[in-house]
């Protein structure tokens, strides 16, 4: 019989379950918080506990938020007439920190993955054609990632939303501001190209 796991080992299992977190960097996460910083480990398990308990998911974009309906879902001023599809919230974020997108957003449950049994229903693209069917929405913008799983869930949701009727975009890609091009993979380069304006 298994002795019960310490609350030093549930600790290191619980930050190992972090995106990019592995057994070695938990445990250096979790000696520092309990050996040099145990304020910042009680910030940490209080700021937790209370995103557990009061964000959650909008009922309209699935964005992150306090409320049913968030900030951005609720802004007026928004252009409902576009709506960005990302993955996850942290595209979201990373999208609206540019300053240069004024639509709406729909927020999948992450991307396409058959070997894994990641299927279109389990990322919201029933959800995502009821949204993008409401009307009001005139073009919509695929902004996953330039991974092999994003581009299939891109084709696949092109696929679906163009046989609506509706406009459907891609983000541009290309070579990136301040790299030479000698250092920039070739399939960059090859769709800069592509895509050149």
């Amino acid at each position: 019989m298994n002795a019960p796991a310490s609350h030093l080992d549930a600790l290191i299992d619980a930050l190992r379950r972090l995106p990019g977190v592995g057994v070695k960097s938990a445990q250096r996460m979790a000696y520092h918080l309990l050996q040099h910083d145990r304020a910042s480990a009680q910030r940490l398990a209080s700021a937790l506990q209370a995103a557990a308990e009061h964000v959650q998911h909008c009922r309209r974009c699935h964005g992150l938020s306090e409320t049913p309906l968030c900030g951005i879902c609720a802004d007026p001023e928004r252009d409902a007439r576009q709506l960005c599809v990302v993955e996850g919230p942290a595209d979201l974020a990373a999208l609206e920190r540019t300053g240069s997108y004024r639509g709406l957003y729909f927020v999948l449950k992450g991307r396409l993955s058959p070997l894994d049994g990641v299927g279109a229903r389990d990322i919201g693209a029933t959800e995502l054609l009821e949204r993008a069917a409401d009307g009001q929405v005139q073009e919509v913008i695929l902004a996953t990632s330039f991974t092999a799983e994003g581009e299939a869930t891109a084709h696949v949701l092109a696929q679906a939303l163009k046989a609506r009727g509706l406009q459907v975009t891609r983000l541009a890609r290309g070579v990136p501001a301040g790299s030479e091009l000698e250092y920039v993979d070739l399939s960059t380069i090859a769709h800069a190209l592509v895509d050149r304006r």
